[in-house]
C-alpha cells in the first residue's frame, strides 16, 4: 500500500533565501515549532548540505526530556532540505537498530515572484512501521503543528501575525 506524505503550504511575503536561512538553521527551529515539543537545539551551526547531523533538545510526555539526532537526506540551497531523525540520548529507544523508522521531514521553497514563496512542510511516514504508522493517522496528526510552524515561519519572516491560514495538502 502506498501513503502519500502529509503536506501544508503557505505564501510568504519574503524571499526564498530568506526562509531558507532560517529553516536550515537548528537554532531558530525552537521559534518556528508548532508542535511544543522543541526544547532548543544542541547544534549551533546552520546545516550545509547533505550528510550533516543536527541534533534538537525534545519534550514529549511519554518519553520526557531526550535528543534526535536529524541527519540531512536532501538539500538544495534556497529551495529543499529534507531530515530523517533517529532517537538521540535521552529517549527510550536510542541505540535500538529498530527506532529508525524512516520518517522524514521537509520544507521546499518555491519563489511566487520576487518577494514571496510558497513553503510547504511535509512528513512522510510511508517508510514507518504499520503499527505507528496507524496511531499517527498516516502523520495527519502533525497537520496541526505544521500549520502553527508555517505561521510562525510566516512571522518571523514578515513581522506580520496570523495572515493567510496556511493550507493542508
Amino acid at each position: 500500500m502506498t501513503h502519500e506524505p502529509v503536506r501544508v503550504s503557505r505564501r510568504i511575503a519574503a524571499p526564498a533565501a530568506t526562509i531558507f536561512r532560517i529553516v536550515a538553521d537548528p537554532r531558530k527551529h525552537l521559534h518556528l515549532d508548532g508542535s511544543g515539543m522543541l526544547r532548543g537545539a544542541v547544534t549551533q551551526t546552520p546545516v550545509s548540505g547533505v550528510g550533516d547531523i543536527f541534533v534538537m533538545r525534545m519534550y514529549y510526555d511519554a518519553h520526557g526530556d531526550y535528543e534526535m539526532d536529524n541527519r540531512v537526506v536532501e538539500f538544495r540551497r534556497g529551495r529543499r532540505i529534507a531530515w530523517v531523525p533517529a532517537p538521540g540520548r535521552g529517549h527510550p529507544d536510542f541505540g535500538s537498530p529498530d527506532a529508525r523508522w524512516g520518517q522524514r521531514w521537509a520544507f521546499d521553497l518555491v519563489p511566487d515572484g520576487p518577494d514571496a514563496t510558497v513553503v510547504t512542510e511535509s512528513y512522510d511516514c510511508s517508510d514507518v512501521p504499520d503499527r505507528q504508522r496507524a496511531q499517527m493517522d498516516g502523520g495527519r496528526i502533525w497537520v496541526d503543528a505544521m500549520t502553527a510552524t508555517l505561521r510562525r515561519l510566516d512571522e518571523m519572516c514578515t513581522g506580520r501575525a496570523d495572515l493567510a491560514d496556511a493550507t493542508p495538502l
